[in-house]
């Protein structure tokens, strides 16, 4: 049985991989453990924050609108130029011909 579980930590550790991050990238993949770690209430990994962040990568081609809320601070004005932007498109777009 003990033999078993050493076998167990030396398969576990021969997989992973050490590889180089600047010190800005530690610093924000700690900053994303941090949170993970607050919104799933247990301890987090940077392996896991590292995970995480490869999962959201490949739900790119279904990402959802709703997954940006909350994303970016918005001024008034920037608001109001987004909407007047918006407002203007919206004059010039025009439904396409169907042909038949």
């Amino acid at each position: 049985m003990l033999l078993d579980c050493y076998y167990y930590l030396v398969e576990k550790v021969s997989e992973a991989k050490t590889i180089k991050i600047s010190k800005e990238t530690y610093v924000r993949l700690s900053e994303v453990a941090g949170e993970l770690q607050m919104r799933l209430k247990r301890p987090v990994s940077l392996d896991e924050a590292m995970r995480y962040l490869i999962s959201l990568k490949s739900r790119k081609k279904g990402t959802r609108i709703t997954d940006l809320a909350g994303s970016w601070d918005m001024s008034n004005e920037e608001w109001a130029e987004i909407k007047a932007s918006l407002a203007e498109a919206w004059k010039k777009w025009k439904m396409p011909e169907i042909r038949s």
